[in-house]
């Protein structure tokens, strides 16, 4: 076994990335503390010895963590030599004083905190489109900048200065949680299993009492710690000399010095955070809104100057209702009809119908969002579009949202009320929950074909629901059958299997159940003896259950045939404690021998494997259960109790007769009602089955030779399994609200007809009217319809019957409607994965079974969208959240109110406000639909969860606020009385970041178009926030800004022309993404002479036509850039914020011409005051700091007269001896004897590349000083 050699502090970063990441690999080593190694952690491993912390993780962590391709794996270690040599260092310097581990200096402090800072700042623009640092999984790049910011996020950044790096912050709780990473925390003490671990909540003060408590929480135990603390505090206690007290005199002096000054500073932080609410109450009285008086439906006025910011309010005013008034949406804009031929296609999508009772949450926004971003896109493809929307009426779940809402209002139940009029109290709710709905979706921007609004309910969808059961009844595809059936004690009523959720249970548990105050036991199985009769004196038959109440209902005990050990009881009885039954012991092959004592009771009226039991040996069947889950049919005086009183009843009765044996814990599956969460009891009942097999085999089919495609494919081996291995469905439901099933019991008013009982299906007839069921049940018996009496059976059909036929009975199917030849089958079904069998598969064979043809042509499931902490959202857990308090913004006592308009109970509600509380301190701020999309879009990877964190989706409020200005400086850059050219082709005029830029806008139209066709979501969100951010504003606007101010008319007009089409096209590729920005900044632009749409929402999507890609251009832009980008650093690090200096840049002669031709471009990006290209053979001005850009160019800055030369000749030569320090530690390693033949070849290799990386930085410093 490895041996890991560690130091004695509790946090150390170097020992914390490789035990982390030993961790992550399961890696078994022998750790030990060790004070006599001077260079720690050190491992010893197969003989060989490794002191270098990456290695040591790189051996410990295995390959998964280092990335899953030769560009990952680079990526991870430029992110690890970013937390050795950038953040680590900078922390360390920041914190430790506060630890007592190193002298307290003001400005050193300072400046380590500006550069840790600057460090989050880009993590945080990295994370801004990414979870982890690279790749979709966590490598060493996350452990290694996790474990560098440890201290820093634990010791001296607080809640207000963490809000500064939302991103960051996320990903940090998001790493630090993980068991591998909480583990070590914990052992080190800094950390809890069972919580998360704990982030600084105030940066702390700097006295004496911080020194203590820091050394002792994080660095330093007990007698290890000998820089805090008092020196006398010492065994031997010997006394103080003069000087010893006379020095600490002094340090006391200082001490209180310092801590008056830090009360001081403290004081003045204090008034300037006073000050700065005063001013943010003054920014919050001033919100930017529009106030013009524009009549809904009429155009929104946007003529005066833009408003001074961003304001969501102002942008998303006025524009949905102008989008509707105009008919944007529907399907017949910019043609006679909707069904006329559409050489460009037809793209066709049904809205998933959000259950009519409730409000949408952020999981219905994701569905919406990215079915409305397909939508806009295929309608600015010029396609014929339809995305119809309506509601479903939602069986169960509205029956007991309403039924809770009754009896909290007037302490009714539906029986109290009737059925009529429960059903009228539903409808009332339905016309007061289903506006609410429809209005957030208006908010969200869904450009949804209102005139074609559905609900599930109303006469058209019900015929067809009518039509269907009537013709699948005439067929024997739908038919009446008494079997076991999943029950729900709380709904009354038949559930189906996939509306049962089944919770693992390792051993004895304690669940709660709806109807009972106490918990009830689960995972244990009960041994009891059953007395044979006629057998020996005291022979028992020993059994096992885990539902000992059941065997009331007990008619047989059944044992393997080939069993020698019940041979001679063949053919016998057992007695039943409790009742005058003698239960037959009957020779059955599905007992296994060998688990527990061989012998099983038998219960047929309450489970499946006893249920076919009992029909193979024409067992008895006893139904002990009422509908309610009372004890009934046993004779006994466990007649009436509950069922679960009757567990404990029935155990305690058994022991009292001698009969039980003993309980053990056992590993069980518990079913639950998904609805209720009510235990399911499984019991006889008559209902209503569908035989689903061969649209099930077809189903099957059908995706397996790609005429229906799934999408991500991952989901096709489920789809198998499901379809492959399917049961009869039941699709009656015990209710008052849903479609009433269209049959009918007929009772013949005729001696010669026999009288009909429930049971036998041929007295029910199906019929879309009770007339003409009664003229199809007077032709079956042969009789007059005088003589017919129907009875309609009270129940109704489950809420999946009526959904399962939406994609064609929106097209008022079963008639031949032109809509109906137009838009089915449905081009794409875009929903969440978790109803794949709910509703998918259902829509599969409904569609198969009854036209004949696949219901669409692709299905994308979309991932499920969990709070910040990766929980299902739960209303008891206060993490549902309603899109609109996203987009309008909402206090954390507003978020407690909505509670209070559910149905949760008072322990539910206390629940969910600290869920609330925790996560939303200080309520939720206004982000707006846009960024709201925007968020959403960003985080849907195929495959995987979205652990959205409502906070970051302020992080696209602010990209919107820097489109917003940016697009305000270009229109002042185009000028008042600017005209575009006819096309967008460029004159062949552009400069050389004109050109560039032209082939940027090319590449975002490509990978935006891909990213959509592949439903590659992230893939369009990144092409447009790039562009946009990083390439437009950054760079582009920044060049102009020389041109637009110069006297080159023709540049300045070429630029003009460039600067309008990257505008106009960036707005086209972000309307489908954020419609209303998009819309609000595209009606400011000037039209082309040709334009001619009225909204952005109905032009040309940018495609082939904008094919300017130059890989040249963009290669040598990229030297250019990089060189910016070292300058930029370079000017940081000596504090040149405001200071213009000149710029040297020494290359190659093969690059020299290249850069050459970029100077300008440089200068402006850089802020230099010159810009000067230099050979090889030509040397910079004395008095210039070194950089090195790549192995061909280095740059050099010109100081002289800019900086104090001392101090900073200073600070190089500490670097300078700091790298010298590292050179000769890795030479020395190096030239060890046994390097070559016992160190890895790819940790020489990592070895020699440091070497060089030191000397090249050792090169520039020096050069620099000297």
């Amino acid at each position: 076994m490895a041996k890991l050699y560690l130091p004695k502090y509790k946090t150390n970063y170097f020992c914390l990335k490789a035990l982390v990441a030993a961790n992550f690999n399961g890696t078994k080593l022998e750790a030990k503390v060790c004070e006599d190694l001077v260079k720690l952690p050190r491992l010893e491993k197969d003989g060989q010895v490794f002191d270098d912390s990456n290695t040591i993780a790189r051996l410990l962590g295995g390959d998964a963590l280092w990335g899953t391709n030769l560009q990952e794996n680079a990526q991870v270690h430029q992110w690890i030599e970013f937390a050795d040599c950038e953040i680590n260092p900078s922390v360390c310097t920041w914190t430790f004083p506060f630890l007592g581990v190193k002298n307290y200096n003001k400005q050193d402090m300072a400046d380590a905190s500006e550069y840790v800072k600057k460090c989050l700042k880009i993590l945080d623009d990295h994370l801004l489109h990414h979870m982890y640092l690279v790749g979709e999984r966590i490598t060493q790049a996350d452990v290694a900048c996790a474990a560098a910011l440890l201290l820093a996020y634990q010791v001296v950044l607080d809640v207000k200065s963490r809000s500064a790096f939302i991103n960051t912050t996320r990903w940090f709780r998001t790493i630090i949680n993980q068991p591998q990473f909480k583990q070590e925390l914990t052992a080190a003490g800094c950390g809890d299993n069972n919580n998360e671990i704990a982030l600084c909540e105030k940066t702390p003060k700097f006295d004496k009492d911080t020194f203590e408590e820091m050394q002792k929480k994080y660095f330093l135990t007990g007698s290890d710690n000998k820089s805090a603390g008092d020196s006398n505090n010492s065994s031997n206690n010997k006394p103080k000399s003069a000087a010893q007290l006379k020095k600490e005199a002094k340090k006391r002096e200082k001490m209180e010095k310092f801590n008056a000054k830090n009360k001081k500073m403290q004081e003045q932080s204090k008034a300037q955070e006073n000050k700065k609410a005063k001013s943010n109450e003054k920014t919050e009285k001033t919100v930017i809104k529009y106030e013009k008086s524009t009549p809904p439906g009429e155009k929104k006025d946007i003529s005066g100057e833009m408003p001074s910011s961003y304001s969501p309010q102002y942008v998303e005013a006025a524009w949905y209702q102008w989008w509707e008034e105009m008919g944007l949406f529907k399907p017949e804009y910019g043609r006679k009809s909707a069904n006329e031929d559409n050489p460009k296609g037809t793209f066709t999508i049904c809205l998933p119908p959000p259950n009519v009772t409730g409000s949408l949450h952020l999981g219905h926004a994701l569905t919406n969002t990215i079915e409305d971003v397909l939508t806009r896109w295929h309608r600015m493809r010029g396609e014929t579009v339809l995305w119809n929307p309506g509601t479903d009426h939602a069986g169960i779940a509205t029956q007991v949202v309403v039924e809770k809402k009754i009896w909290k209002e007037k302490k009714l139940t539906r029986h109290d009320l009737g059925r009529e009029a429960f059903v009228e109290e539903v409808w009332k709710w339905k016309q007061v929950k289903g506006n609410r709905i429809f209005e957030q979706l208006r908010k969200l921007g869904s450009s949804l074909d209102w005139s074609r609004e559905f609900f599930t309910m109303n006469d058209r969808l019900s015929n067809a629901v009518k039509y269907c059961f009537v013709t699948l009844h005439d067929r024997g595809t739908i038919f009446r059958s008494n079997r076991l059936v999943n029950w729900s004690c709380t709904l009354k009523s038949a559930i189906s299997d996939i509306e049962v959720n089944k919770q693992e249970l390792t051993g004895r548990t304690m669940l709660s159940v709806p109807g009972y105050e106490d918990k009830i036991e689960f995972g244990v199985i009960i041994s009891f003896a059953y007395p044979v009769i006629d057998g020996n004196a005291g022979e028992e038959l020993i059994v096992a259950t885990t539902r000992i109440e059941t065997m009331l209902g007990d008619t047989a005990v059944a044992v393997h045939p080939e069993d020698d050990r019940y041979k001679h009881l063949h053919g016998k009885y057992v007695q039943h404690p409790f009742c005058d039954r003698k239960l037959p012991i009957v020779c059955d092959e599905m007992v296994e021998r060998d688990f527990g004592t061989g012998a099983v009771k038998i219960t047929p009226s309450h489970d499946p494997n006893d249920y076919e039991c009992g029909k193979r040996h024409n067992l008895q069947f006893i139904n002990i259960f009422s509908d309610n889950g009372d004890v009934i049919n046993t004779g006994t005086e466990f007649d009436g109790m509950k069922r679960f009183q009757a567990r404990t009843a029935v155990l305690k009765a058994l022991q009292d007769k001698g009969l039980y044996k003993e309980t053990k814990d056992n590993p069980m599956v518990v079913p639950i009602c998904s609805r209720s969460k009510d235990i399911v009891e499984p019991l006889i009942k008559v209902q209503w089955f569908m035989n689903c097999k061969e649209a099930a085999e077809k189903s099957v089919e059908a995706v397996k030779n790609g005429d229906l495609k799934l999408i991500p494919d991952m989901h096709c081996k489920t789809w198998y399994h499901w379809l492959e291995n399917i049961r009869d469905w039941c699709i009656s439901r015990q209710l008052w609200w849903g479609h009433r099933i269209p049959a009918y019991f007929v009772t013949v008013d005729d001696p010669s007809v026999p009288k009909g009982e429930e049971l036998d299906g041929e007295y029910w007839i199906s019929g879309m009217t009770e007339e003409e069921a009664k003229g199809k049940a007077a032709k079956k018996f042969n009789v007059c319809k005088s003589k017919i009496t129907l009875r309609q059976d009270e129940d109704v059909l489950d809420t999946w019957f009526s959904s399962g036929l939406l994609p064609f009975s929106i097209f008022d199917w079963p008639n031949e409607t032109n809509d109906l030849s137009t838009f089915f089958p449905n081009t794409l079904l875009e929903t969440g994965h978790d109803i794949l069998f709910f509703w998918v598969a259902r829509m599969t064979m409904f569609s198969i079974l009854m036209t004949g043809k696949l219901p669409f042509k692709e299905v994308y499931l979309h991932a499920m969208v969990r709070d910040a902490h990766g929980r299902k959202m739960s209303k008891s857990l206060g993490n549902v959240i309603d899109p609109l308090d996203v987009v309008n913004g909402i206090t954390l006592e507003e978020l407690h109110q909505t509670l209070l308009m559910g149905n949760l109970d008072a322990r539910e509600i206390e629940r969910a406000k600290a869920g609330q509380k925790q996560d939303y301190p200080n309520g939720i701020p206004e982000c707006g639909s846009d960024a709201l999309r925007f968020a959403l879009c960003a985080y849907t990877c195929q495959g995987r969860d979205i652990n959205l964190d409502v906070l970051r989706i302020l992080g696209y409020r602010h990209f919107c606020n820097k489109l917003w200005n940016a697009f305000k400086f270009a229109l002042k850059g185009l000028g008042e009385n600017f005209q575009p050219t006819q096309s967008a082709k460029p004159s062949g005029k552009e400069s050389l970041v004109d050109r560039w830029i032209l082939s940027k806008l090319s590449k975002a139209i490509d990978s935006s178009s891909r990213g959509l066709e592949t439903y590659e979501f992230p893939l369009y969100t990144t092409g447009v926030y790039n562009f946009w951010l990083y390439e437009l504003c950054d760079v582009y606007l920044e060049c102009l800004k020389p041109i637009f101010s110069g006297n080159d008319k023709s540049a300045i007009t070429t630029s003009r022309n460039v600067l309008y089409t990257c505008l106009d096209t960036a707005l086209r590729l972000t309307h489908p993404l954020m419609p209303f920005i998009s819309e609000e900044l595209w009606q400011r632009l000037p039209r082309r002479p040709n334009e001619t749409a009225p909204s952005v929402s109905v032009t040309e999507w940018p495609e082939n036509q904008y094919n300017w890609k130059d890989e040249e251009i963009e290669n040598d832009m990229d030297l250019a850039m990089n060189i910016t980008k070292v300058t930029r650093s370079l000017r940081a690090e000596y504090n040149l914020t405001k200071t213009k200096a000149e710029l040297y840049i020494h290359c190659v002669d093969e690059i020299a011409d290249v850069i050459r031709r970029h100077a300008d471009i440089i200068q402006t990006l850089s802020y230099s005051s010159l810009v000067k290209v230099l050979t090889s053979s030509e040397k910079p001005p004395p008095g210039c700091a070194v950089a090195i850009v790549n192995d061909k160019c280095d740059i050099n800055l010109l100081l002289k007269g800019l900086i104090d030369i001392e101090k900073e000749i200073s600070k190089l030569q500490a670097k300078h001896a700091d790298q010298a320090k590292k050179l000769s530690s890795l030479k020395e390693k190096r030239n060890k004897p046994e390097y070559k033949s016992k160190v890895p070849e790819a940790v020489q290799k990592a070895d020699l590349e440091k070497v060089g990386d030191c000397s090249s930085l050792d090169v520039c410093i020096v050069q620099t000083y000297s």
